[in-house]
């Protein structure tokens, strides 16, 4: 909870006002005590599963009770801007130089350990910058100094840090008691057994009030689950497993009615009363929500116009001259029309004439402006020395780090690779299978196979012409196919990737490991019953060693395939840039297959040997055909197979380089994928 300090009396000036509000105990005990109530029964969540306002005292290590590591967070001007691209005005490239936008400027606070933080602020105005910069996560240089418990941001810290997203980004086929569990057995450390790991999801799942939904699945834009409430207290559920010492959410109330919005900040609120270090961003909450705030950072425009305790912040603006116009006024409208230059007795936008906008425009910036310089002038050098003097006391009571905080900051796994490996691989199986399998997915492969073995039904050599038209197909369709399946995987998943990574749940390779082995039986099963169907149907070779061989070589196809499709879906991580390079790759394979040119003038006849297509070809010609096979070329006359103008260009007598060339390729493009992975995603 919040160390008690020594209150100070003093008359009522804007520094005033704020060194009060820095240094003062409850000053009634009503106050702390409404916030800490359990929130009342009226709401339901989970079709009607309240939270007991009498939770048992039975739980051995409860989610919701104290922090284990305490963090005093400390901001001081904080800058962050950006570089904007210029307009490109034709052929020759600019060389202006490009213009720089100020997102954040010398935002500066203090959040402690019980302590609830709200951002507020217009669209626009910086909250998610700051939390983000606040969370370690913001790319770039951040100008001005953050500080945790007196130190700077290091890994161990990043895995004692929960972030929850404005989006909440969660696997929309798995349940609510699957999700939780998961991230458990990934997040939870070594020492725990995975019986009770999986005890820490169930007990989380009571705690949040989930347990009515805990068996329905989490759903998404285009699928039926929970409720958008329920969603996001799986969210903060996911980042409470490891009871973090920080946590930061923003926006977590978007979108929810204001009954399930205040369902979300009471139980924020209960974390803070925990131990913990609470910030959240909030666009426009109502006063009943207001009231749980214990601090407030206001900005406009990136610039702060307020810091500090949320039950002052009327009378410090009204000591500036901007008194409320009535008394029943919600404090968050107030501010964010100050935020937006709007006064007590402004007048809106659609009350003006067309002639006023402009004069009305300017009075906006210039209250903008006096409210900015008031901030400097008033809160920010009494709001500094409490920072400085905050410093001094975590000097001098340093807080309890783990050895690897202080030590060179290497993070220790909480999991073993193999765990991690495991656990990966279970869970893209169950998402993935609804995908993998749909009916859609199997309508498509078989209709396919169907309709081919239709076309060349009980075709046989004295057609060659026609057999070798569809070993042709065989391998320009088991690369398509795959191609631009695999091609959706990486920018699909990014979202989920960089949040888990961000939180230090698994290493990459792990990750990649399992999605490359989960995708085996869920790629392979529909090219075997292709290949099945089509080659039966089509009159080929009748030997089962041959039959076997063919789909040998359909499936080795179809690995290689889905390896350059993960890499060009990892490289370029836009599935409208993916799926353009992999149709003119594709097309560029199928012309220089084999099949539609057999004179490629010499200058472009290298490309056939990056097509991974023309080495099927060449490999199920191969096995499909002897030496000794012979064909009616002309009537009454049997030439060679061998000699047929189509398969003689191919030249058969080196498969074994092609089959290595196919392992050069399959191994290539999925460390390439890899390679790619690694250089985009936080380590």
């Amino acid at each position: 909870m919040i160390p008690p300090e020594q209150e100070t009396s003093m008359t009522s000036t804007p520094a005033n006002i704020l060194l009060s509000t820095l240094n003062r105990p409850d000053q009634n005990g009503s106050v702390h005590a409404e916030r800490s109530a359990p929130p009342s029964s009226n709401v339901s969540p989970c079709l009607g599963d309240d939270m007991p306002a009498d939770r048992p005292t039975s739980h051995r290590t409860s989610i919701l009770r104290q922090s284990l590591r305490p963090v005093t967070l400390k901001f001081e001007d904080v800058t962050y801007s950006i570089k904007l691209q210029t307009a490109k005005g034709g052929c020759v490239a600019s060389h202006e130089p490009k213009q720089t936008r100020t997102i954040l400027n010398g935002v500066s606070g203090i959040v402690r350990p019980g302590e609830l933080l709200a951002m507020l602020g217009p669209s626009g105005s910086g909250k998610t910058t700051l939390l983000t910069s606040l969370g370690g996560r913001l790319p770039g240089k951040i100008s001005g100094k953050i500080t945790y418990n007196g130190q700077h941001f290091s890994s161990s810290m990043k895995h004692n840090t929960g972030f929850v997203t404005q989006d909440d980004v969660l696997y929309p086929h798995l349940t609510v008691l699957e999700t939780l569990t998961y991230t458990a057995l990934l997040r939870l450390p070594k020492q725990l057994t995975k019986e009770e790991k999986m005890e820490q999801a169930e007990m989380l799942i009571m705690e949040l009030g989930l347990t009515r939904c805990r068996d329905s699945i989490v759903g998404g834009p285009l699928l039926r689950g929970v409720s958008g409430g329920e969603r996001k207290r799986v969210s903060i559920g996911q980042e409470m497993l490891v009871n973090p010492s920080l946590l930061l959410l923003d926006e977590p109330t978007s979108g929810l009615d204001s009954t399930t919005a205040q369902r979300i900040v009471a139980t924020l609120l209960q974390l803070a009363r925990g131990g913990r270090t609470v910030i959240t961003t909030i666009h426009q909450p109502s006063s009943r929500l207001y009231r749980m705030f214990d601090k407030v950072v206001v900005l406009s425009e990136g610039y702060p116009i307020y810091s500090g305790h949320a039950d002052r912040v009327m009378e410090y603006f009204g000591s500036v001259g901007y008194e409320a116009g009535f008394n029943f006024i919600n404090p968050a409208d107030f501010l964010l029309d100050l935020a937006n230059g709007i006064g007590p007795d402004g007048k809106q936008d659609d009350q003006l004439e067309y002639n006023g906008r402009l004069e009305h425009q300017e009075d906006q910036n210039t209250t903008k402006q006096f409210l900015i310089s008031s901030y400097k002038k008033n809160l920010y050098p009494v709001l500094k020395a409490e920072i400085q003097q905050s410093h001094k006391d975590t000097v001098l009571a340093p807080s309890r780090t783990t050895p690897s905080s202080r030590g060179s900051g290497k993070y220790q796994w909480t999991t073993s690779w193999w765990e991690q490996f495991k656990v990966l691989l279970e869970r893209g199986l169950k998402e993935r299978k609804h995908e993998s399998f749909s009916g859609l997915r199997i309508f498509q492969v078989l209709s396919v196979s169907l309709l081919s073995g239709l076309l060349w039904w009980h075709s046989d050599t004295s057609h060659i012409q026609d057999q070798v038209g569809l070993l042709f197909f065989f391998s320009i369709f088991w690369g398509f196919f795959p191609l631009f399946n695999a091609i959706f995987a990486f920018p699909m998943e990014r979202p989920m990737l960089v949040k888990e990574r961000s939180s230090g749940m698994y290493r990459l390779s792990s990750y990649y490991f399992a999605r490359t082995v989960g995708d085996l039986p869920m790629e392979l099963v529909l090219p075997t019953v292709f290949v099945t169907v089509s080659y039966w149907m089509g009159g080929l070779k009748p030997s089962f060693v041959t039959f076997a061989l063919t789909l040998s070589i359909v499936l080795y196809n179809v690995l290689v395939s889905q390896g350059l499709g993960l890499a060009l879906g990892a490289i370029l991580m836009d599935v409208k840039q993916g799926t353009t390079l992999a149709s003119v790759t594709m097309l560029v394979f199928l012309l220089a297959g084999g099949y539609y040119i057999q004179h490629i003038p010499s200058f472009i006849a290298w490309l056939k040997y990056i097509s991974f297509s023309h080495y099927c070809y060449k490999l199920l010609v191969g096995v499909q055909y002897s030496v000794n096979e012979v064909y009616e070329c002309e009537m009454g006359m049997h030439c060679s197979v061998m000699d047929f103008p189509a398969i003689k260009y191919l030249g058969l007598d080196s498969m074994w380089s092609d089959v290595a060339a196919l392992a050069v390729m399959l191994v290539g493009y999925r460390v390439l994928a890899y390679v790619a992975l690694r250089m985009g995603q936080p380590h």
